[in-house]
């Protein structure tokens, strides 16, 4: 098993992406703490994962729930040695009809909520940790009608560098896994103006993706697995995308077959 004697922290851990991670963890050895902000949700993630499983209810942004996330890791696992800072959300919508307040939250979840995860983690990591982010082709594909959502990741991609240079010194990894469109629950929770534009949004993601799909969550998991194990000791300050080959080999897509 890739995680046997290691401990996780997975935020947004209890759908989509980070579940399908959590459950990738324990089936390779791993004890996986799981945090959000959904109670139901969360119990639920706890009774499928089993026993090496502690789901913690907390907002990235409470600086009382963190403070409970950390100290029950340490009083359960003693140390952390793979963080996926997965939380997050999006907002769809013209620069006309995104308030400051909305590009505010977008901005704060997305970025410094990854940043307080980080800064509270550092005290219990092991030399050896890995630091998996969960970025987007977003931050780099020009999406229109969705500015808070790719600033918020292209800050979280150059940021991903400065804590890469920062903590090589402390033998700490830190590496972006980096999803183009895939089939999790945050396309229901999206804010958009009306289901049209969702619809209408989602249509044109899948022309352009050359694999002719949205991804599945599990095919992300993998990646993260990959850069959260040992296999990947010598990648550092990187990014694997999983995107379908939108930016890889977009003239493939369909929108131009």
């Amino acid at each position: 098993m890739k995680l046997k004697g290691k401990t996780a922290l997975i935020t947004g851990g209890n759908s989509g992406i980070g579940l399908a991670t959590a459950r990738l963890f324990v089936a390779e050895g791993a004890r996986v703490a799981v945090t959000g902000r959904n109670q139901a949700t969360l119990d639920a993630a706890a009774k499928e994962l089993g026993q090496d499983v502690i789901a913690v209810r907390a907002d990235v942004l409470d600086s009382k729930a963190r403070g409970l996330v950390f100290s029950t890791i340490k009083e359960q696992f003693g140390y952390l040695d793979i963080v996926f800072a997965n939380a997050g959300t999006a907002i769809i919508g013209s620069i006309e009809e995104t308030s400051e307040a909305m590009f505010d939250e977008v901005l704060r979840t997305n970025l410094t909520g990854v940043f307080v995860t980080i800064k509270a983690a550092l005290p219990l990591f092991r030399p050896g940790a890995s630091i998996i982010l969960n970025g987007s082709i977003a931050a780099t594909t020009g999406t229109p009608a969705m500015g808070s959502y790719p600033a918020s990741k292209a800050g979280l991609r150059a940021m991903s560098r400065s804590f890469a240079a920062e903590l090589s010194s402390r033998g700490i990894r830190v590496n972006l896994v980096v999803p183009g469109p895939i089939n999790t629950p945050i396309w229901e929770r999206v804010s958009v103006p009306s289901e049209e534009i969702r619809d209408g949004f989602r249509k044109t993601m899948l022309g352009a993706v050359p694999l002719d799909r949205f991804g599945e969550a599990e095919e992300v998991a993998q990646a993260v697995l990959f850069l959260a194990s040992d296999d990947s000791s010598y990648i550092q300050g990187s990014e694997i995308v999983v995107d379908g080959g939108i930016t890889g080999s977009s003239l493939g897509a369909p929108v131009y077959r």
